[in-house]
């Protein structure tokens, strides 16, 4: 089977830079990994012989993981570097570390920065494709990526869809790539959020501003909660847990407003009774975010497998 539009690029840095083929493309390819990780047999040969390097300059649980479980399905030789213990903590330079792995030869390397552009600029320094998960407060391209694809799969369809991104979108890479994503879908795309974890002038990236969820989710298909991201907090954001939730966190009453076949999104980890609900976040016929974890893996396969093909030259899943 030929996907009838290629992928071209070398590395995956950022969703600005796709078209919507591209993104068709990659989340067509992903529905066929979605298959794969379900069979009895998830191991394939598709990285066979290629070198991965997951290099997180940031904690994670979920895309770490997931990044690590699509490369070894694919068959890949896949090392998880500990930068936190690595010559970085000794101060070498990112340059420095770019080239001391250039020197590894890998194939294949995924970046999680804290610095936005810093894995925009290892990109320039290796000679492998690299796949941005997670920079700064930039983009987060493969959380987009499974979050368009879990709602392709429940809508039947990544367009004319009304969709509101809710809480603290200021410090969320997650709400720049979805928004990205989104807009090059044709989707309506609304941002709730306080004032104080709002961005200033947002709204250019083609969304409307809400600042009260009860307007924000009026008529909506799709409900993106956000984590409060604390750690990048220096200062008071929010009052408290206790108001935040009661302005901000989603619940039964807040939801009722939008449609009733809504779902409910949240790119975890979950602050229960802070941005969402228990109930409501474990509901099974509007919360999707058990889907998201698994779409996750099966995007980065897509992902992985697609740059393959540019490395190789060759259809690399069968």
């Amino acid at each position: 089977m030929v996907h009838p539009h290629p992928f071209p690029h070398r590395h995956l840095l950022g969703i600005e830079q796709l078209s919507p083929q591209e993104i068709g493309t990659i989340l067509d390819r992903a529905d066929e990994c979605v298959s794969i990780s379900r069979a009895a047999r998830k191991k394939r040969d598709v990285l066979k012989g290629l070198t991965q390097i997951n290099m997180f300059f940031e904690s994670s649980t979920r895309t770490l993981a997931s990044f690590e479980l699509a490369g070894k399905r694919l068959g890949a030789d896949v090392m998880n570097m500990a930068v936190k213990a690595s010559s970085v903590n000794k101060g070498e330079t990112l340059i420095d570390t770019a080239m001391t792995l250039n020197a590894m030869h890998p194939d294949i390397l995924v970046v999680r920065h804290g610095e936005s552009g810093a894995v925009n600029l290892l990109a320039q320094k290796v000679n492998c494709a690299v796949v941005n998960a997670g920079d700064g407060r930039r983009e987060h391209p493969t959380q987009a990526l499974l979050d368009a694809l879990t709602i392709r799969r429940r809508k039947g369809r990544l367009h004319r869809l009304n969709i509101a991104i809710c809480g603290d979108v200021l410090h969320s890479r997650v709400a720049r790539s979805n928004i990205h994503l989104l807009n090059k879908m044709e989707n309506r795309v609304r941002i709730i959020a306080p004032p104080t974890l709002c961005p200033d002038g947002i709204e250019r990236l083609g969304c409307e501003v809400f600042d009260s969820m009860e307007a924000g989710l009026e008529g909506c298909d799709v409900v993106m909660m956000l984590r409060l991201q604390q750690e990048r907090m220096t200062g008071g954001f929010i009052p408290s847990h206790r108001e935040y939730f009661h302005r901000y966190g989603l619940d039964e009453d807040k939801l009722s407003v939008a449609k009733p076949d809504v779902i409910v999104m949240h790119p975890g980890p979950m602050n229960r009774g802070v941005e969402i609900d228990s109930e409501l976040a474990d509901d099974i016929d509007r919360s999707v975010i058990q889907e998201q974890v698994e779409m996750g893996v099966a995007v980065r396969m897509a992902v992985l497998s697609l740059l393959a093909e540019g490395l190789t030259g060759e259809r690399a899943v069968a």
